[in-house]
């Protein structure tokens, strides 16, 4: 079963995604539901912060042994401004 769904697009990515879908030979509907499929579909991506954090070694700093905590507290203060 379909539901109708509607959506506000600027006219500028109005006429992208129109174009997009033209130019693979789909209606506009089908080209967004395509895009929501293949976007619930992919697994959520794990990212590994210690392939940034554990590079090299950190000398006179503490962020590789404090970089947990020191990612918390930017966390939340971004959360605080928000």
């Amino acid at each position: 079963m379909m539901v109708r769904t509607q959506i506000l697009l600027n006219s500028e990515l109005h006429n992208r995604v129109r174009a997009r879908a033209a130019g693979l030979g789909v209606s506009l509907a089908e080209y967004i539901r395509r895009l929501v499929d293949r976007d619930l579909a992919e697994s959520p991506r794990q990212v590994d912060r210690a392939v940034v954090f554990d590079l090299g070694r950190s000398i006179g700093t503490d962020i590789a042994s404090e970089k947990d905590r020191m990612i918390g507290e930017a966390t939340q203060a971004a959360k605080r401004r928000a």
